[in-house]
C-alpha cells in the first residue's frame, strides 16, 4: 500500500507549485519606455543640492527654502509637479511652499495656463507605468475639494504644524502612465 499522505503532499506541492508559477507569469510587470531624462552623475546632483543647503544659516532671518520638483514649459504655457512621499496615508506640504504654489499658479494662469499638481506616492517604481500615485491639482486646492488642515485630524499632535496634512483619502488614484497621459494632454493643450 503507498504511503497515502506522502502522496497527497506531493500531489498538493505540485499543485501548489503550478498555481504559483501561473499566478507569477499573470503578475509579470510592465517596464516603461527608456527614461527621457536621466541624472548622469549623481554625486554631482547631491553636492549641488548640499551646497545650495549651506546659503541660508543660522543668525540670518531668513529660514525655509524648497525647490520644484519639476517644471515643463511649453510655449510659454506650464506644467508643475510636486512630489511628497505617504507617511500614515498622509503627505505634508509645507505652509510657505503651499502659498507660494497658489501665487504662483495664480500669476502664470493670468497671462497664460498653469497645471499645479501635487503628486502623492509610496516607495514606488515610476519605471512600472501600472504603479500607483495620487495627485491633486491646485484647482481643487483653491475649489476646497482638498481640506486644508495644520492639525492631523486623526489625533497625531506633533505640536506646532506650521504645514499642511492633505490625505490620502482626498487625492485623486491614478496610475503613472495616466499621469504621463495628462501631462501629454496639456503639453498638447498648449500647442
Amino acid at each position: 500500500m503507498p504511503n497515502e499522505t506522502s502522496d497527497l503532499i506531493d500531489t498538493l506541492y505540485e499543485k501548489d507549485n503550478q498555481v504559483q508559477t501561473e499566478q507569477i507569469s499573470k503578475q509579470i510587470t510592465r517596464k516603461s519606455a527608456k527614461a527621457k531624462y536621466q541624472i548622469f552623475d549623481e554625486s554631482e546632483f547631491t553636492r549641488g543640492r548640499e551646497v545650495l543647503g549651506d546659503l541660508i544659516v543660522h543668525g540670518m532671518m531668513a529660514s525655509g527654502g524648497t525647490d520644484i520638483d519639476w517644471l515643463i514649459e511649453h510655449k510659454g504655457s506650464f506644467i508643475i509637479l510636486e512630489f511628497k512621499g505617504f507617511h500614515n496615508d498622509k503627505i505634508n506640504i509645507a505652509k510657505g511652499q503651499m502659498i507660494a504654489y497658489e501665487k504662483l499658479h495664480e500669476k502664470l494662469n493670468l497671462a497664460t495656463k498653469c497645471y499645479l499638481y501635487v503628486v502623492g506616492c509610496d516607495d514606488i517604481d515610476f519605471s512600472n507605468p501600472d504603479s500607483t500615485i495620487w495627485i491633486f491639482e491646485m484647482n481643487q486646492w483653491k475649489a476646497d475639494a482638498i481640506p486644508k488642515n495644520t492639525t492631523d485630524i486623526y489625533g497625531d499632535d506633533t505640536g506646532k504644524q506650521n504645514k499642511f496634512i492633505v490625505y490620502r483619502e482626498y487625492m485623486d488614484e491614478i496610475s503613472v502612465e495616466r499621469l504621463r497621459d495628462l501631462v501629454d494632454s496639456h503639453w498638447k493643450e498648449f500647442e
